[in-house]
């Protein structure tokens, strides 16, 4: 495969020439820098380019052309390749427009002239925009192979695993695509081999396991050192925050996460309220840029590995991982946050990765393309998920039991769900039986109103009803309330338990639980605000606290 394309547009032959070069001068060992003065002549190259099986990786216009506006042509130039970045160059008189266009076309970024010194003022931001094209971009890269059956729970999970963590891989479904039975026939694979992943070297790793699917990938699932000053368990934004902050001020700092980084939030599609971010950006892009940061401070990270519960012995912590190896911690920040709820439609069960997945848009809607899909929730996940899944599916139904969307949805949402065409809310309904064979083919509604019940059709089923906190695997000591919420600082009082327990002579910080030392930040703490900034100010605020407690020891 070629190298991808940066498409430059400008009608001043003195600027094109100049950022064309600037490009060259960075990019052009692993892109082609392509450009033109005319926006037309740009039009028509993309339809060649599509033909001839080339990837655009990044759109850079000029504003005002003669032939037609820079913000025109992105639009047009978004129908043919509709996951290149786009970026508008503009005049400083120019920057109303540029801040339209972010929701017009989607724009990523705009460029204001000059750009000079380009280290400072336009490499920076187009290495960051090529970066997030080819996170999001699976085409880019196809050293990774996946061979399974769509509508199977094992293979959902593998999927899931490798888009969390960003590895781009090529798909293959045994049942529709007809390179999947070469493949297999290449590798010797049975049926009862799948799902298997094939590596760029050739190896080979059948089933479900992602133990040795994350090893082959540089993934660590065992702890380096034999005592941390903080570990940190749960790898969303405050864990991320935390992660950064610990290891950026000199704590030995561990990470251990089950999954990905992200958490919840890593699987939004489009997180548009983030300070900082005016065009948006996708949970997974911000949950690695945190990533790379705690990396680059020195924290450790463990994925994929799960902590089966806390020991504690004269002050010290140790977390007892579910495949028996330990972590030894002086202080510990709990930032497991929150999953979603199982639906109460007993029936759903059987198919849950089989046509009924929780959350999960971003991993299963390449799999949605031209068919008919269900989305379950009024909340801003089920708003982002409809809105990612309306690229791919014929028509996605927005099904929820309230009047309508205001009470519980952003209203930026509820805008662009109105504009979505292929988008349709259905207010007063619930989901109260499913059937298919080895998979979900038809769901039964129920009007909350009438009482009437109608079978439909189904391709997919995405599921965002509520949330509740991962904290059973937790110690007594460490005091909850009644929704299994923890409970920090001030809010302790008011548990029955948690004066007979406190033995410190000072009051609990105000992220710290009833066990000193632990402390827990996010989503998974009573009262917090489920917002991805506020979790992010916690797992740095917990840092701060984990100080204060390690100077008393």
């Amino acid at each position: 495969m070629r190298s991808p394309i940066i498409f430059v547009v400008d009608d001043d032959p003195q600027v094109l020439k100049a950022v064309s070069r600037d490009l060259k001068q960075k990019y052009r060992k692993n892109y082609r820098v392509m450009s033109t003065e005319s926006a037309v002549e740009a039009l028509a190259s993309l339809e060649t380019f599509k033909k001839q099986g080339d990837l655009v990786a990044l759109f850079l216009s000029d504003q005002r052309m003669p032939e037609m506006l820079g913000v025109d042509f992105l639009a047009k130039a978004k129908e043919v390749y509709p996951n290149a970045r786009k970026i508008l160059l503009t005049a400083y008189s120019d920057t109303d427009a540029a801040i339209r266009a972010i929701n017009d076309v989607n724009l990523d970024y705009y460029l204001t002239k000059p750009w000079d010194p380009p280290e400072e003022r336009l490499y920076p931001l187009i290495s960051d925009q090529l970066q997030a094209w080819a996170m999001n971009n699976k085409e880019s890269v196809h050293n990774i192979r996946l061979l399974g059956y769509q509508y199977s729970p094992k293979s959902h999970q593998i999927k899931d695993f490798l888009s969390g963590n960003l590895f781009p891989y090529e798909w293959l479904d045994v049942e529709h695509n007809p390179r999947a039975a070469e493949v297999m026939m290449r590798h010797d694979l049975k049926s009862k081999d799948l799902p298997a992943i094939i590596f760029e070297d050739g190896e080979v790793i059948a089933g479900d396991s992602l133990v040795p699917i994350a090893a082959k990938l540089g993934l660590q699932p065992t702890a380096k050192e034999k005592l941390y000053d903080v570990a940190i368990i749960g790898g969303g934004p405050s864990g991320l925050a935390a992660a950064v902050y610990g290891g950026s001020e000199g704590l030995r700092t561990i990470l251990i996460e089950k999954r990905a980084p992200g958490g919840q939030a890593g699987t939004s599609s489009r997180i548009e309220n983030y300070l900082g971010f005016p065009n948006g950006l996708s949970g997974a892009e911000l949950s690695h840029r945190a990533f790379a940061q705690a990396t680059r401070f020195g924290t450790e990270t463990l994925i994929p590995q799960s902590v089966e519960r806390i020991e504690m012995q004269d002050g010290y912590k140790t977390l007892v991982m579910v495949d028996g190896t330990v972590v030894h911690t002086r202080a510990i920040v709990v930032t497991t946050g929150v999953s979603y709820r199982m639906h109460e439609a007993k029936a759903l069960e059987a198919y849950t990765g089989a046509g009924v997945y929780y959350g999960a848009a971003t991993t299963e809607a390449a799999s949605c393309r031209d068919k008919e899909v269900y989305v379950v929730g009024g909340g801003n996940s089920a708003g982002q998920g409809a809105v990612y899944l309306s690229n791919f599916a014929r028509k996605v139904h927005i099904i929820l039991r309230r009047d309508n969307l205001k009470e519980t949805m952003s209203s930026y949402l509820i805008h662009q769900i109105e504009e979505i065409k292929n988008i349709v809310v259905e207010p007063h309904y619930e989901i109260v039986d499913a059937s298919g064979e080895g998979r979900l083919e038809k769901i039964c509604l129920k009007h909350a109103e009438t009482g009437e019940t109608e079978e439909r059709p189904v391709d997919s089923l995405f599921i965002f009803i509520g949330a509740k906190p991962l904290t059973d695997w937790l110690p007594a000591e460490v005091l909850k309330e009644g929704k299994g919420f923890v409970l920090t600082g001030r809010d302790l009082n008011m548990h029955p338990e948690f004066k007979r327990n406190w033995k410190k002579d000072r009051e609990p910080f105000s992220l710290e639980t009833s066990v000193p030392g632990i402390f827990a930040a996010g989503d998974v703490r009573a009262n917090a605000m489920n917002r991805v900034a506020s979790a992010v100010g916690e797992g740095a605020m917990a840092i701060s606290f984990v100080h204060r407690y390690l100077s008393e020891i």
